[in-house]
């Protein structure tokens, strides 16, 4: 197994460049043949997650091996994550990182580029050549719930709790998990969930889509396992295919579909026998 810690940005400490202390970052990555591990690891502060959290994500994403086919994103301790950490909400804000004050301050361009940067590491668990999961037990709540929700699959530890606590706070999820939420669960439930910033727990999450599997706590581990077992059972570039055609199935009529469909095969074919006599 390889494991390597999550890359360090340097920089000085202007708008939008920010210093990162790997105990800030908070994440391990490990690379196991064709799975990869992702582990929040900040235990004592429930994996609440920083500017460096989502800069590291990001990074892990540029640099994953094309060996790799499931990643798997998880929690160290009793929490999945407990979204972002509440330095961030003070004048002083993380050392090294600023704070939402200071990112207030930032000229549009500015943030722009530390928006994206952080939703960079958040989009890239959706490749179509990857399938993620999220192994999610206790509390996933706002940072942490949308981290689930960028994944292809959560499986949930009976304890789990997510919240969507950014309306609460005067702010509103922008680590892109507004479209999968509304995907998953529908626009009625999404606003539900939003805009009272409840807490969901497991067999809720079971029933109305947003976790497709519920263990008791100590079967995570194994369930995640399995299901692993499972995807990579299949070939790989007729995985990949067909999750683009499952990804693009909502934005297409039923005749592009079909289009789309086609072309898939035809490289799958031409892949499988254009060499056979």
């Amino acid at each position: 197994m390889a494991e390597a810690k999550a890359p360090q940005q340097r920089g000085g400490n202007a708008d939008n460049v920010f210093t990162e202390d790997p105990a800030e970052t908070g994440l391990r990555f490990e690379v196991d043949g064709e799975i990869a591990t992702i582990t929040l690891d900040r235990p004592d502060k429930r994996n609440a997650q920083t500017f460096a959290t989502w800069s590291a994500l990001a990074r892990i994403g540029d640099d994953l091996p094309d060996r790799v086919r499931v990643v798997v994103v998880r929690g160290e301790g009793p929490s999945f994550s407990a979204g972002i950490d509440l330095r961030m909400f003070t004048p002083e804000g993380v050392p090294g990182q600023g704070s939402f004050s200071s990112t207030a301050r930032l000229g549009a361009a500015a943030f722009e580029q530390r928006l994206r940067q952080a939703q960079r590491g958040f989009l890239w668990l959706r490749r179509p050549e990857i399938v993620s999961i999220a192994a999610v037990q206790g509390h996933a709540i706002g940072a942490g719930f949308q981290l689930a929700l960028a994944c292809d699959l959560r499986i949930v530890a009976d304890d789990v709790k997510f919240c969507m606590k950014e309306p609460a706070l005067g702010l509103v999820p922008d680590l892109t998990g507004t479209k999968p939420l509304v995907e998953l669960v529908g626009l009625a439930k999404a606003i539900d969930i939003c805009l009272t910033a409840r807490t969901v727990e497991a067999d809720e999450a079971q029933r109305i889509g947003l976790a497709e599997q519920v263990v008791a706590r100590d079967g995570l581990d194994r369930a995640v396992h399995d299901k692993i077992a499972g995807l990579l059972s299949t070939n790989r570039d007729a995985a990949a295919a067909t999750k683009r055609l499952l990804q693009g199935a909502r934005s297409r009529t039923l005749e592009e579909q079909c289009a789309a469909e086609g072309a898939e095969q035809a490289e799958r074919l031409r892949a499988l026998f254009s060499s056979q006599p």
